[in-house]
């Protein structure tokens, strides 16, 4: 029998089947990409996509909240016991939009504030100049110590008592180590400033423990639902109770209308699939996965930034190779293994046409894959690199990346302790 999709629109439905045998059919590395839990697509597919829900629970501008203000409490109750934070607001619709509602909760436009720069493993909405960030509030970026790839708090401590700014940023979308908040949370408190973290790429290794958190150590976190957290596309505030109120405002009316209720509901269930041992194991398994493959690189020669990797996340230098990031990114994904070319510290190279590569192992995590697994990943890489305009061999690589993917199948659904799981 025909879907309703497939009946109305054929053309979009046939797209649909071919990104699913996409998805199905090739190593994902992308660090920031996942695969949801059934329970999370059909929840991200459910009629509350109609509806609207201006406002927060209880005081919204629109009727027939019944059934909404029950779902965002539920949401916000299951972040804060997650992330053991006092207030959580889950509207965002995006991790940048999330940054930008922290910064307005906090800081006037024109004020300053400093974050990781750009081409060092930060993120745009942390001040860079092509972000608005960066034009609605005075930007200072702090740089890694390009001998180490590591941070240099020496470095941070100096540029924030030269600049002063009222926020302190911590946080990347390209730092492969551990991130001392602790610190951070210090240099801030010493300058007068507040101090926001972004946890996107490392929030379920947070919730699972494996990375220390920053709620106690900070005045605003913020994250996406995706990646590590393995939830659908969306954004997260968690804040101390004294800046509850400077949030929300923030959030709604200040940067958005209403929530998306359907991706709100779909974080919901994606918190409750967090709050589990299974989960936690899951998180686990993706440092070990990509220790291996970090490991394993280092052996056929390529030069890791920082040496490793303490997290989900390995960031390629490929200058020792003499390939572009780009193009090896291309040969990647011609055999079937997606990545993401991307600048390295001290880069000379221009950001789309950088030196670097960044690879994570949250999704071939999922797919069941373990260390075994990722080392045969790091020997099709290297594969693919010393051939990398020999196009027979870079076929060879996709087919074999095919058969590992038809043994790791897309999983259907996530066992639920206590659920029926048939």
């Amino acid at each position: 029998m025909q879907t309703a999709l497939e009946q109305y629109d054929p053309q979009i439905y046939e797209l649909i089947r071919q990104e699913a045998a996409r998805e199905s059919g090739a190593i994902r590395l992308i660090p920031s990409e996942n695969y949801v839990s059934k329970a999370v697509m059909v929840a991200s597919g459910s009629c509350l996509t109609n509806k609207y829900a201006e406002g927060y629970p209880n005081r919204r501008y629109y009727e027939g909240q019944q059934v909404t203000d029950l779902i965002e409490k539920l949401a916000q109750e299951r972040a804060k016991k997650l992330f053991k934070a006092d207030h959580a607001n889950v509207q965002p619709y995006s991790g940048s939009v999330a940054n930008m509602a922290a910064y307005a909760a906090l800081v006037d436009p024109g004020e300053t504030i400093m974050g990781m720069s750009l081409v060092h493993g930060g993120h745009l909405t942390h001040g860079w100049k092509v972000s608005l960030t960066s034009k609605f509030f005075h930007s200072v970026s702090y740089p890694l110590n390009i001998e180490t790839g590591r941070l240099d708090f020496n470095i941070i401590e100096e540029l924030a008592k030269e600049h002063r700014p009222k926020v302190i940023i911590s946080g990347a979308t390209a730092y492969p180590r551990e991130i001392d908040f602790e610190i951070f949370g210090r240099i801030a408190k010493d300058v007068g400033a507040y101090h926001v973290s972004d946890i996107a790429h490392i929030a379920g290794l947070v919730v699972a423990g494996i990375h220390k958190s920053p709620v106690p150590y900070t005045d605003i976190v913020s994250t996406t639902t995706h990646k590590t957290l393995r939830g659908p596309r969306g954004g997260m505030l968690l804040c101390k109770e004294e800046l509850a109120k400077q949030v929300d405002k923030a959030v709604f009316p200040g940067l958005q209308g209403g929530p998306h209720m359907h991706t709100l509901t779909a974080i919901a269930v994606a918190l409750a699939e967090a709050d589990t041992p299974e989960f936690v194991a899951y998180a686990k398994q993706i440092v070990k996965n990509a220790k291996a493959l970090a490991e394993k690189l280092l052996e056929y020669g390529f030069d890791l930034v920082s040496g490793g990797t303490d997290n989900h996340l390995i960031l390629i230098d490929l200058r020792n190779k003499g390939i572009p990031g780009k193009k090896l990114a291309k040969a990647l994904d011609r055999a079937r293994i997606v990545s993401n070319y991307n600048t390295v510290p001290g880069d000379p190279a221009p950001p789309f046409n950088p030196s670097g590569l960044r690879i994570g192992t949250p999704a071939i995590t999922t797919r069941g894959m373990k260390e075994p697994e990722a080392e045969q990943v790091a020997f099709f890489i290297n594969k693919v690199t010393e051939n990398i305009d020999n196009e027979s061999v870079i076929e060879q690589v996709g087919k074999e990346v095919l058969l590992l993917c038809s043994q790791f199948p897309v999983p259907d659904h996530f066992i639920i302790p206590g659920k029926n799981n048939r």
